[in-house]
């Protein structure tokens, strides 16, 4: 998988410019997919299997799009003001380097601050060796993401966009060892979530599915005078039971549960205090749909160097394709 996972967050693709992600996962499972569409908000679904008569619709979700910045004002010096696509934040930013969309790189600064502290996102800016406004090669609306390279260290990976491209790599690794399954599958790999879970919401109205999973990253409470949180990185893939956008449907959650004990894998419960993912938008669509998350445990979520284990990620395919294998009764 790391080839792949790779891949994956080396492209840049912030909310509402997913396509070089999208057409990525296309080349991978297109042909492994029963059937295969893009629909009008750009979300990927593909379905696997045909629902038995103890089968299930069933839709998993793991989110294309990243954080990300958009330039919003260029003054005569040619320096970049910014407003954030999704959770970005100051303390992650002073330093960091940065790519638009069309390849244009840069550097964010910060204006003197006139007493000590964080700065908020209006008093940075974004160098990009500009002299002035008219030599400046990006425009207002050009968006821009973390400029980071993967870093491999052996079970630990760490990238910027690791949420949520490591759920679709995921995603990707179950649609391939997929062999047999009673439910009809649906893989949505869904847009614009870290705005608001838009791609979710009407991928699920169209599918209408009677149990709804979102594959996501989470949170970790186990590092130095890290939050009070029971999920850490290597005890393996966190079942969710309420995060701050949803409470899980408790019987999906003892049936996810019950299938990592049936296949000894280790599992970890997750309650999120802060955050949310495609789960809540799939969970209230419609007439409502039972719904749930398996979350990867994820360091310094929304930085520009997030951290996943990959034992944890192995052992999230292995619980997906066990849960898929088996009839569900709810």
């Amino acid at each position: 998988m790391k080839p792949l996972i790779q891949k994956l967050v080396e492209c840049n693709g912030p909310s509402g410019f997913e396509k070089p992600v999208r057409d990525i996962i296309l080349n991978e499972v297109q042909a492994l997919a029963d059937d295969c569409r893009i629909d009008a908000l750009g979300n990927l679904i593909l379905r696997k299997g045909q629902k038995s008569a103890q089968g299930k619709r069933i839709l998993l979700a793991a989110h294309m799009d990243e954080i990300g910045v958009m330039a919003s004002f260029i003054d005569e010096k040619g320096f970049i003001r910014f407003t954030n696509i999704g959770g970005v934040f100051p303390i992650n930013c002073v330093g960091s380097r940065v790519k638009f969309i069309n390849g244009v790189q840069g550097v964010i600064g910060m204006e003197k601050l006139d007493k000590p502290g964080v700065p908020e996102l209006s008093q940075l800016f974004i160098d990009v060796g500009a002299v002035s406004r008219q030599e400046c090669p990006i425009k207002i609306g050009d968006a821009a993401v973390f400029d980071r390279p993967f870093l491999d260290l052996g079970d630990h990976l760490v990238s910027k966009a690791m949420d949520d491209r490591i759920g679709t790599a995921v995603q990707v690794e179950v649609i391939k060892m997929l062999v047999d399954t009673p439910h009809e599958v649906y893989f949505v790999f869904s847009v614009q979530e870290e705005v608001g879970t838009r791609g979710a919401m009407t991928a699920a109205f169209e599918i209408d599915p009677e149990i709804g999973i979102s594959v996501d990253v989470t949170r970790t409470g186990d590092i130095p005078r890290g939050i009070k949180m029971e999920v850490s990185l290597g005890k393996g893939p966190a079942i969710k039971v309420r995060d701050s956008g949803m409470i899980s449907d408790p019987r999906l959650v003892q049936l996810l549960v019950g299938a990592a004990e049936a296949a000894e894998l280790p599992y970890q419960l997750e309650v999120l205090e802060a955050g949310t993912t495609d789960a809540r938008a799939i969970q209230v669509t419609r007439a409502g749909v039972p719904s749930s998350c398996i979350s990867i445990p994820c360091r310094y979520i929304h930085s520009p160097s997030e951290m996943v284990s990959y034992r944890d990620l192995q052992n999230a395919v292995k619980l997906i394709i066990k849960f898929l294998s088996q009839p569900v009764n709810l």
